[in-house]
């Protein structure tokens, strides 16, 4: 049989201990950006020059290519592509785009943002902080 367990305060997390306490969060700020590409070495080149302009405060590149099935120009199209998934802020996504689509080899490349929800305050505090345009 269920039993409710008892609510132990020092295992809250730091999302709940914020939302008893009513401090903000930074995941306001916070999006979390789709980009695929063709090849491995292209995903790789657009996370790095991300990072180094501080456009974004990680980058995952994940090596295992997906399978993606799409409508273009008319058709239906199947491709294997390399899946970023890229970690920033809503005051740097304009910047972002701009650079994805210099870099990148598609006429039409994906830059899907999406908001963070919640998360870990130090990690979100980490992540805005990491892509401040002044930071050092």
């Amino acid at each position: 049989m269920y039993s409710s367990p008892v609510i132990d305060k020092r295992k809250w997390t730091t999302i709940d201990r914020g939302r008893r306490e009513g401090n903000e969060m930074p995941d306001r700020q916070c999006r979390v950006v789709l980009v695929t590409c063709g090849t491995l070495a292209e995903a790789k080149r657009i996370a790095r020059a991300a990072i180094e302009a501080r456009l974004a405060a990680c980058v995952n590149v994940v090596r295992n290519p997906v399978d993606s099935i799409y409508r273009w120009k008319g058709e239906v199209e199947v491709s294997r592509e390399y899946l970023l998934v890229i970690k920033s802020t809503v005051r740097r996504l304009p910047e972002l785009e701009r650079m994805v689509r210099s870099m990148h080899s598609y006429n039409v490349p994906e830059f899907v943002a999406l908001p963070v929800v919640s998360g870990s305050r130090e990690y979100l505090a980490w992540l805005v902080d990491s892509v401040k345009a002044n930071a050092k």
